[in-house]
């Protein structure tokens, strides 16, 4: 038979090409690893958990010294955990979202093995290492990767659940159903952890839909789902423990402008069906069209793939075998959603993934038709050439001059599976689909990123601190200056931010570091700091490219300087009460006293600074030669040795 042949043809293929194009998948997947923290949601989340490996407080969510409420507990406990093993650094930030996303591979190949076979899941695996966002979201690490593996996985075991009670063994019957109903309540719990109730959602409708269209109808009565719920309750207490502690006890905390703030409400409610319904604290604003033009850059390179995999589900309600409209529920269900929320971003999707993924293969798998063929050889092979003459277009103007040795590589990379793979199998253009977007996203992972990464200051700046100043008492963020959580997260000093008219209380103990817009060091002057840039580091907002910006030539002039600022006491000002007057310094001592009469505005600062530490690193300062003015110009004279050296 025709429809007999062509699964033939997949089963070879895979059988031979399976395992050599996973692990290749895999290792440009867990390249991500290596690549520093992303600002600005990926450097916030690193410097919270970083907050909590370095306390041992599990409880409470702190950003820039205050209470923070906004997403649940239960990725920030795993990257702290990771930290706790591997150290403060961006792999052990990384590490624990990579090993959920490994889980949602895993779990993928087992819930399509259960459903279709061996070669479906292998199909719909090799589609999951592969897609877009995923391998995005492997390296700008948020809560995604986590969901992606607990949502599939939640679904797997309740399907299992559900199923194993058919078996004949009387073992099977007994425990097994139970077990998986466990692990399916465990990992629905831990997805309520990470992101909030409306996960329930995504793993609850797909069945809900199959059950109807399967006319199940005592699955609504079984007692099993009851039980579920009551697990899943049970195993989101720490959550709501944590929310309770630090908010719910405390209606006096200030957060989201007001008091009386209730973090159980707010997990339940605002951060959920208030974003949907933009009535919560966090507001934005939705576009129902935004998810299907987002599918078409996410998934690639399948997703006119799966657009038709989705028709062409739509297209037949029968139901091949229980379970078989799991997957095309869950996507409908939530897509719809998501398209009516007010508050959208494009990995919100990506819980979907592992769904799409089995969808599509699916559907590749049992294509007989020739017009059908047709149309996946063209499709494919328009996404093959333009693929890699985008990627040279992005090399080419990535640096200048051009690097011909880079360009040269990539040409001859993206010819070689046009060249290898050939003839009219299916096979054929989804081998080459998947190569050259491997070839894509190692070019990402290893070129652009690595590239474009120095112009994130913040983190340039945490590691020149490590390297140069790692002994400094502490690192100051200016509140009127933007926010910036990578310096945060790699700076091996404390970090601080406070208002500017703090710093007259911080440099009163000696010279301060501030990092900031280069721009703020005349603010910082006008207002009577004498500062000096100490480093210099170029910034943009990585996460957020733009043409001019990837484009070296026009590079500059998008680019804006940080600074790593040293900045000292005020000058004495005429009237000013906090400062002694001239006559008040002679009982200090006559270099002192010398000081205020002639250079009272250099007082503060501790004279000149060639003469001064001259004094400050000769066997007399400290020893009486200032008399007890000792101990006023001490912390600022070894300041002053610092920076004249």
């Amino acid at each position: 038979m025709i429809i007999e042949s062509n699964k033939a043809e997949w089963e070879t293929w895979l059988h031979k090409w399976f395992v050599p194009l996973l692990i290749p998948a895999i290792l440009v997947n867990a390249g991500g690893l290596l690549i520093p923290i992303l600002e600005p949601d990926g450097a916030l989340y690193a410097a919270i958990a970083k907050s909590i490996a370095r306390t041992g407080n599990f409880v409470d969510l702190y950003v820039d010294g205050k209470d923070w409420l906004d997403k649940p507990h239960f990725p920030f406990w795993m990257a702290a955990l990771s930290m706790r093993v591997f150290g403060i650094n961006g792999f052990a930030y990384k590490f624990p979202a990579v090993l959920f996303w490994a889980a949602g591979a895993w779990y993928t190949w087992r819930f399509a093995l259960s459903l279709y076979g061996k070669p479906v899941a292998q199909l719909a695996t090799l589609i999951y290492v592969s897609a877009a966002h995923l391998v995005i979201s492997n390296n700008d690490v948020r809560a995604e990767p986590y969901l992606t593996g607990l949502i599939i996985g939640a679904v797997y075991h309740f399907y299992k659940s559900s199923r194993i009670q058919a078996s004949r063994s009387p073992r099977d019957r007994s425990i097994r159903p139970w077990l998986h109903l466990l692990a399916g309540s465990a990992l629905s719990a831990a997805a309520l952890m990470t992101k909030g109730p409306y996960v329930l959602l995504t793993i609850g409708a797909g069945f809900i839909v199959d059950w109807i269209i399967g006319k199940e109808w005592d699955q609504f009565r079984n007692i099993r789902w009851w039980i579920a719920f009551i697990l899943i309750a049970l195993f989101t207490l720490p959550e709501l423990y944590c929310l309770y502690v630090q908010f719910d006890q405390h209606p006096e905390k200030r957060v989201f402008g007001r008091t009386g703030v209730s973090g159980i409400r707010f997990f339940f409610w605002d951060s959920q069906f208030g974003r949907f319904f933009n009535t919560g604290p966090i507001k934005g604003s939705g576009d129902p069209f935004f998810y299907f033009h987002t599918v078409l850059w996410a998934f690639l390179p399948w997703s006119l793939l799966l657009y038709a995999a989705v028709v062409r589900r739509c297209r037949s309600i029968r139901r091949a075998v229980p379970g078989d409209w799991i997957c095309a529920g869950a996507v409908l269900v939530s897509f719809v959603l998501f398209s009516l929320s007010r508050f959208q971003l494009p990995h919100y999707l990506n819980i979907l993934f592992p769904f799409f993924a089995i969808l599509t293969a699916g559907w590749l798998y049992g294509i007989h038709r020739e017009g059908t063929r047709r149309f996946v050889r063209i499709v494919q092979g328009i996404i093959n050439i333009t693929l890699p003459l985008l990627l040279l277009v992005l090399a080419g103007v990535l640096f200048y001059p051009p690097n011909i040795v880079l360009l040269a590589l990539i040409a001859i990379l993206s010819l070689l599976p046009f060249a290898l793979v050939r003839g009219p199998a299916l096979s054929v253009p989804i081998t080459r689909s998947f190569t050259l977007a491997l070839l894509v996203f190692s070019f990402v992972n290893f070129v652009l990123y690595p590239t474009i990464l120095r112009y994130q200051a913040g983190t340039q700046a945490g590691r020149w601190i490590e390297r140069f100043k790692p002994d400094a008492p502490a690192l100051y963020l200016l509140e009127e200056a933007p926010v910036n959580y990578s310096v945060e997260f790699y700076s091996p000093i404390p970090v601080w931010r406070i208002p500017m008219d703090s710093l007259n209380r911080i440099v009163s103990g000696g010279p301060a570091m501030v990092f900031a817009p280069a721009a703020f060091r005349d603010t910082l002057t006008g207002h009577g700091f004498p500062a000096t840039i100490l480093q210099s580091f170029p910034n943009f907002h990585i996460s957020q490219l733009t043409g001019e910006f990837v484009n070296a030539k026009t590079r500059d002039k998008v680019v804006e300087k940080y600074a790593l600022i040293l900045i000292r006491a005020r000058a004495v000002a005429a009237g000013d009460r906090d400062i002694q007057q001239p006559e008040e310094y002679a009982q200090l001592g006559p270099v002192v006293y010398d000081l205020a009469v002639c250079h009272p505005d250099d007082l503060a600062l501790g004279g000149h600074l060639q003469d001064l530490s001259a004094v400050a690193k000769g066997p007399g300062f400290g020893k009486g030669l200032f008399g007890s003015g000792d101990q006023v110009l001490a912390p600022i004279g070894q300041g002053l040795v610092e920076i004249v050296q």
